[in-house]
């Protein structure tokens, strides 16, 4: 048995078949964890059945997905992901988190820990924009030099390329609570 749970069928090419007789798989409510019935979209869960190097027992993915009936097998067919029930970012086949983002804005001293990451597609490949704050005492040149050392820490550290907008204080909203790292722009 591989790394997989699923696979498509080369006859139908609708969906990916979970090898149920090795996993099950169940959808839950991401917050308050009831199992939801086929059909409805929900956190993706799996239970292995016949590990036993390795049992997993509710494994959450925190991939939303549905459950559907199987077409040419008798196993049930999952749904192509459709987001996430937490902040991880797959950049360009990259998982990256909006906490290792705000670790290397933490290492350069003219910026300060305000930011947003911004996920669009403009064309065919994802785009990720940082946009993040100076600091109040940052001059023009000195920004310019952020904006190129936080790109390079980026690619150099988490493998990705992406665009660095750097702004003036209290440029980003503010919002009680949980701050808004993530905002994704891209077509669903």
């Amino acid at each position: 048995m591989g790394p997989g749970v699923a696979q498509e069928c080369v006859e139908t090419k609708d969906g990916l078949h979970i090898w149920e007789d090795h996993f099950y798989p169940e959808v839950i409510d991401p917050l308050t964890g009831e199992v939801l019935p086929d059909g409805k979209v929900g956190e993706l869960v799996f239970t292995s059945l016949c590990k036993e190097a390795l049992p997993i027992i509710r494994y959450r993915t925190r991939d939303l997905t549905r459950l559907l009936p199987g077409t040419a097998r008798s196993m049930r067919r999952m749904e192509k992901i459709t987001g996430r029930t937490d902040d991880m970012i797959i950049l360009r086949g990259v998982n990256l988190f909006p906490t290792q983002i705000e670790e290397l804005i933490l290492g350069v001293p003219t910026l300060s820990p305000q930011f947003q990451c911004v996920l669009d597609r403009p064309q065919r490949l994802d785009r990720l924009t940082v946009r993040v704050e100076m600091r109040p005492e940052t001059t023009t040149t000195a920004r310019t030099a952020a904006s190129d050392s936080l790109r390079t820490l980026i690619k150099n550290r988490i493998g990705v390329s992406v665009e660095v907008d750097v702004l003036d204080p209290e440029a980003i909203e503010r919002s009680v609570g949980k701050a808004r790292r993530l905002i994704d722009n891209r077509p669903k």
